[in-house]
């Protein structure tokens, strides 16, 4: 299957068709078919247990549908993994080394050459790449922002970022938006998975309401239905 019209800013870029996530008994995701436009900020509510980040670690080939298929510009997650930056709860830096140390390590993975784009990254979102001290004497702010630009590296075409702004100052968090809202408009399609959605009220072309492993809602606006989503 190929998608021509998903490199088209407003066109379709992810298509999940029933997509059943199971583990033993208990179903993360209960039949999701939706697709996502090209180019989009979307941000992914709900209550604990709604299947956020299943669906996250599904879009991100990391959770294989018990039933189902999600497609990425026609291809399947695995096929489609250069073009996503996946940013976790937990930050996959390697916590003896430092910042730069660690942009090293995965430039490396993706064939980056040389300390230039090592360097913009860290600077993107707010941290010193001259900073020689191990990312596990980071606070948990920084290691989140190093998380970030772990996940930016490779200038991937869509973002998943799961709880992005957790322990992170407001400052910092307004911040790391205003870099995702430029790289929105430049092109790139942006999920967020976050408990903190005000800082995107504004921001976000739409937000995707969860409740039990479903997509229950799709809405523009986030003040005007939240009081919706709590009444289901």
């Amino acid at each position: 299957m190929t998608t021509p019209a998903a490199t088209v800013p407003g066109a379709p870029i992810i298509k999940l068709d029933n997509v059943i996530k199971q583990f033993g008994r208990f179903a993360a995701l209960r039949g999701v078919t939706a697709e996502f436009e090209s180019g989009k900020f979307y941000v992914i509510l709900g209550e604990n247990g709604a299947g956020k980040t299943t669906l996250m670690r599904a879009l991100a080939g990391l959770a294989q549908p018990t039933r189902g298929e999600i497609f990425i510009q026609g291809k399947t997650p695995h096929e489609a993994c250069r073009e996503l930056g996946y940013m976790a709860h937990p930050s996959l830096l390697y916590d003896e080394m430092s910042g730069m140390e660690n942009l090293r390590y995965f430039a490396r993975l993706y064939d980056i050459a040389g300390d230039e784009r090592c360097e913009w990254v860290i600077r993107s979102v707010g941290l010193d790449p001259e900073l020689s001290r191990p990312v596990g004497k980071y606070s948990q702010g920084m290691r989140q922002r190093m998380s970030l630009a772990r996940a930016l590296l490779h200038d991937p075409r869509i973002l998943l970022l799961d709880e992005p702004f957790s322990n992170v100052d407001v400052q910092s968090a307004q911040e790391m938006v205003g870099l995702l809202k430029g790289m929105r408009d430049a092109g790139k399609t942006i999920f967020v998975v976050t408990h903190q959605a005000a800082l995107l009220d504004g921001v976000a072309d739409e937000f995707v309401w969860m409740q039990a492993g479903r997509i229950v809602d799709r809405t523009p606006h986030l003040a005007r239905d939240a009081a919706r989503a709590e009444e289901r």
